[in-house]
């Protein structure tokens, strides 16, 4: 192993990718939306958000999004003030009636499992569990809610959504926080379908959205009624008669729902969420063929078919994770860290729509020249 410093090392412009960051989120925003957000920000931000020009933009959101998602009639947006993990508290408050089932392959898909257990208005849920790199299949149980995760943002690991034949009435809620956007899905097989913006959509945190079926607000509107007593700001009811009036319950990040707008509109624009899957897959096809072809490097995720197309993970042998990281960083390109709690001596590597599939070929390139540096 040589003894140079990781920092040291100078990578040639040739090998760089135009734009170096591959973050899991917040993830890269483009220069575009930036751009858009100078002009329309100078017009909204300090305004108020209960007025026509605030409502407009949160229309122009929920009706993006329905576009994009090809929403059959009857299905609502939804959307509150907190991201995902405010989600999870959510949907134990507005979605779960008395008993869940989740299934747990990674970090993010055991926390909406957490909070249904520590829940004292609901039964003990079901976990089915599989070890990091795989993910499990849902099981037949006396349950209304089935948990999905769509793609689980700490292992690099995609499911496919497929409601299961025994589910009956259960509702099927899917965690999509890092999917959205870049994989593709079918409501047919889902009645809610959440997430936050700042991965696909390139925009910051802050926000939940929801994406429900006329089942799910049935569920939604039937708990309202019993009375359960729920937070105000946890009320996915209110949320809901908020988000049809176009607006939210309590005060928005304006600029987070004008970067989401301006990428929404990119992401129609160039064929929606097809192109957008298409994009994010060759950037896929390029990463794990590269690994493969590599005696240091490995896809983690074992089976093919169950390789996220937004989110990358590559083992390594016989080279630090850490060392190649710190190499990039000092060359200006950035968060290809693993997950933490991981452990694994891992590259992480986001691949959103927003990200140009040249520069994970650049990336690529670069580590190639780095490990050179590292293995002499």
């Amino acid at each position: 192993m040589s003894t140079i410093s990781p920092q040291t090392i100078r990578i040639p412009q040739e090998f760089l990718p135009a734009d170096g960051r591959f973050g899991c989120g917040p993830s890269k925003v483009r220069p575009e939306q930036l751009s858009a957000f100078g002009t329309r920000g100078a017009q909204l931000l300090g305004t108020s958000h209960r007025q026509a020009p605030i409502k407009n933009l949160v229309g122009s959101v929920r009706s993006g999004l329905s576009e994009l998602f090809n929403l059959p009639d009857g299905w609502e947006i939804v959307m509150g003030n907190g991201g995902s993990t405010v989600f999870w508290d959510v949907a134990t408050f507005g979605l779960i009636q008395e008993r869940s089932e989740h299934l747990v392959f990674g970090e993010f898909s055991s926390k909406f499992g957490e909070a249904a257990a520590a829940a004292p208005h609901l039964g003990q849920p079901v976990i089915v569990s599989t070890e990091p790199g795989t993910h499990p299949v849902a099981t037949k149980e006396d349950v209304d809610v089935y948990a999905f995760t769509h793609n689980e943002t700490s292992t690099g690991v995609a499911m496919k959504l497929q409601r299961p034949a025994f589910a009956n009435d259960a509702l099927v809620v899917v965690d999509a926080t890092s999917a959205a956007g870049g994989l593709p899905w079918s409501p047919s097989e889902v009645d809610v379908y959440y997430f936050a913006p700042q991965k696909c959509f390139a925009a910051d945190g802050g926000l939940w959205l929801a994406a429900c079926s006329p089942r799910a607000l049935e569920r939604i509107n039937s708990i309202a009624a019993s009375k359960r007593w729920c937070p105000a700001s946890l009320d996915l009811k209110i949320a809901l008669d908020n988000s049809v009036a176009n607006q939210t319950y309590n005060t928005p990040a304006l600029g987070t729902l004008i970067l989401l707008d301006e990428q929404i509109s990119w992401m129609l624009k160039n064929g929606g969420l097809s192109w957008c899957a298409a994009r994010s897959q060759k950037s896929a096809d390029h990463l794990y063929s590269w690994a493969a072809e590599r005696s240091w490097a490995e896809p983690f995720v074992r089976n093919a078919a169950e390789r996220s197309a937004v989110v990358g993970t590559i083992d390594l042998t016989g080279v630090e994770a850490s060392d190649i990281n710190a190499a990039l960083r000092a060359n200006g390109v950035v968060d290809t860290d693993s997950y933490r709690k991981l452990g694994r001596n891992q590259l992480r590597v986001g691949m959103f729509p927003a990200i140009d599939p040249e520069d994970v070929v650049q990336l690529t390139r670069s580590i190639d020249f780095v490990v050179e540096q590292l293995i002499p």
